[in-house]
């Protein structure tokens, strides 16, 4: 299997149970699309390996409560903690216009349409109120807002963002 043809959708964090239930904690981006999949791929040495879910339900924000067909114990359940979940790219709807996944945009280049190129997009941000670019450059980070207010457009192809920044504040740097 190649793993281009998969998208990251989160991590076992822990067991549950002792009857071999599981905690993954999941990319926010990705909860509708896992909650609708019979199963998901995880990496076992250098490959990935389906696995089919037969109950799952949110245990709190962001942490889905598996049971994995012919994962009964705890130390089967052990053995998959710390193990990254996969879903086929066939599962992942595209985005279009401003709408974007948090994956999908690191590396893009972010560019000011007054103050031209910022930097580079290290990571998106969902930790705080906003959701946050953090944009790189050689001089430190500058957060921006998500929001249509500031992105006005994400070109996919050239992997290139547009911003319009108001005025001081890529001068606030971390």
């Amino acid at each position: 299997m190649q793993s281009s043809a998969y998208f990251y959708v989160g991590k076992i964090v822990r067991k549950y149970s002792y009857k071999g239930e599981l905690i993954i904690l999941i990319n926010s981006d990705y909860s509708e699309i896992i909650i609708k999949s019979e199963s998901v791929y995880i990496t076992i040495g250098d490959h990935l390996i389906p696995f089919f879910m037969e109950k799952k339900s949110w245990q709190k924000a962001g942490q889905l409560r598996v049971q994995f067909e012919d994962v009964y114990s705890e130390e089967e359940a052990n053995s998959l903690i710390h193990k990254k979940i996969y879903l086929p790219n066939t599962l992942l709807p595209k985005r279009a216009g401003t709408n974007f996944y948090k994956d999908e945009i690191q590396g893009f280049k972010v560019k000011d349409v007054q103050y031209g190129t910022i930097g580079i997009v290290r990571s998106v941000n969902d930790k705080t109120p906003q959701t946050l670019l953090e944009v790189e450059d050689d001089n430190g980070v500058v957060l921006i807002p998500v929001n249509d207010v500031f992105i006005k457009e994400i070109d996919r192809e050239n992997k290139l963002i547009i911003v319009e920044t108001p005025e001081g504040l890529l001068d606030l740097r971390i």
